[in-house]
């Protein structure tokens, strides 16, 4: 597979224009995506929720990827690469805008719905710009682009989760304490209040958002499409997504590299106030997820491919991925807390790695199976509630032999982090195996 493009860029245009404007993007969707760290402890507040219920706020976000991902496929092929991108931001806005009534009536699946509709716009916008910037150069530097994509989408998470936890967890602690000694009608009047919290800077980001819907149209960026993978003597040209395993595998391990990343970085704030450790401190917890990921990106795009390639990135992450799940099962208070945060290391070369190995040789198949890959999204949506749920069934049990909340409380949520080792064992099969597997034709 010599070229990627239909004709080289150098002949249209400079390729960094176009990187930078994908770059913007992912700064879009990272700053929406990783606000959700500080979402959660707010909503778990404000609408009295359990710890599986407030991982509903992941779900509502990644189970969109299911349900949209293969219907932006369709609306790409219609209307191509760039009105799709476009639209997703305008979808986006959408989404922002029903915050408000969400806050007025302080209902939870109001709340659900505007994160699903972000989801949405999120997913056309997500089909559209990763099979782009994989195929927008040799597919052996794809995952040098998709880390310099990775630390544009971090960096706006590390900001979007700093100013939403300023914003919405600020004072948390107090009229938490509050709430357990006022009667029904002041405590409803304070939860309002804490609700309200959240109209105007959703406002700012759909405004922003509209804005940015219309600019893109106007952007002038290189037309792409992916080539067929050159063909052996006496094989044929495949006629289905299903002749392409390593695709699916890629599928399966995007799916659960999602779901692990998410707890990375969503559970973290709330794991931190579950070890008793101040809302101060822990509101900022997902900043070292997302700083991990960054430098490990930047780390990325020097040594790849010159230095490492893709297939040893991935195999080097799913390895820290297995020991850093194991040294939080084995150590206790903000030691567990880094280890939680360094899994940010082991997740940073995971997407940029898995894209091209599993969009290699799909030719004409790419733009489905960019939709399959972005379904696997989906793993945010069911990975991190079965975290919740593992926590609420071990605080039950614990407080049932007799434990004390607080302790019942951090023991569980640390126990609950075995679930990440399945995670990476199975990115560490496709790493090893999985993205080498084809069907012989012909």
């Amino acid at each position: 597979m010599s070229k990627a493009i239909d004709m080289p860029v150098s002949q249209k245009q400079s390729s960094l224009f176009p990187i930078l404007v994908i770059a913007g993007l992912f700064f879009i969707f990272g700053f929406i995506t990783w606000i959700n760290g500080a979402l959660i402890p707010f909503m778990k507040t404000i609408n009295e929720l359990t710890d599986a219920q407030s991982y509903l706020v992941a779900s509502a976000s990644y189970i969109s990827f299911v349900v949209m991902a293969l219907p932006a496929s369709f609306i790409i092929g219609k209307i191509g690469y760039k009105k799709s991108m476009s639209l997703g931001l305008i979808i986006m806005a959408l989404g922002a805008l029903l915050f408000i009534p969400a806050a007025e009536a302080r209902t939870y699946w109001v709340f659900l719905t505007g994160i699903f509709i972000q989801g949405a716009g999120m997913t056309l916008l997500q089909t559209a710009s990763n099979p782009y910037i994989t195929i927008l150069g040799p597919i052996e530097s794809a995952a040098k682009r998709i880390a310099i994509m990775g630390i544009a989408n971090k960096v706006a998470g590390a900001l979007g989760s700093v100013i939403f936890g300023a914003l919405l967890l600020s004072g948390i602690d107090d009229i938490k304490e509050q709430l357990s000694t006022v009667d029904a009608t002041e405590k409803a009047s304070l939860l309002n209040q804490m609700a309200d919290s959240v109209v105007m800077p959703y406002i700012v980001m759909a405004l922003v958002l509209f804005i940015l819907g219309i600019l893109i149209r106007k952007v002038n960026l290189p037309h792409v499409e992916a080539e067929q993978e050159e063909l052996k003597e006496g094989e044929t040209a495949k006629v289905s997504i299903f002749q392409f395993p390593h695709l699916w595998l890629g599928v399966i391990a995007l799916f659960v590299y999602v779901g692990a990343e998410v707890i990375a970085g969503d559970t973290i704030i709330s794991y931190g106030l579950s070890l008793n450790l101040p809302v101060e401190e822990a509101k900022f917890f997902t900043l070292f997820t997302l700083m991990a990921m960054v430098f490990t990106y930047a780390l990325g795009v020097f040594l790849i491919p010159k230095y490492m390639s893709q297939v040893f990135a991935l195999k080097a992450s799913a390895v820290l991925g297995i020991l850093f799940s194991i040294c939080i099962l084995l150590t206790t208070g903000f030691t567990s807390v880094l280890f939680v945060a360094a899994l940010g290391i082991a997740n940073a070369l995971v997407w940029p790695a898995i894209w091209p190995l599993a969009l290699k040789g799909l030719g004409n198949f790419t733009k489905t199976g960019s939709a399959l890959l972005i379904m696997a999204i989906s793993g945010g949506a069911i990975i991190p509630p079965l975290y919740g749920t593992l926590v609420d069934h071990k605080k039950e049990a614990l407080l049932a032999s007799g434990a004390d909340a607080v302790n019942s409380a951090s023991e569980a949520s640390t126990s609950s982090y075995w679930i990440l080792i399945p995670c990476y064992v199975l990115i560490l099969f496709y790493a090893l195996y999985g993205h080498k597997i084809r069907f012989k034709n012909g």
